[in-house]
């Protein structure tokens, strides 16, 4: 199967949504929503922003 490197990525205080590429060599811990300006981290449990609030699980859960 081949691996996904996009997500989108859902703002968890206004539900904004945008198409990101993931970084295959490295956590997203923290992402900045570009309409409300909320910072937002990864959910307990989640290695990274995109497993948490993604469409997609990121490349090192995939």
């Amino acid at each position: 199967m081949k691996m996904k490197t996009r997500s989108i990525i859902t703002c968890p205080k206004c539900g904004h949504k945008k198409e990101e590429e993931m970084p295959t060599n490295k956590c997203v811990n923290s992402y900045v929503c570009e309409k409300c300006g909320e910072t937002f981290m990864p959910k307990e449990g989640d290695c990274c922003v995109f497993c948490s609030y993604g469409d997609t699980k990121c490349p090192d859960k995939q």
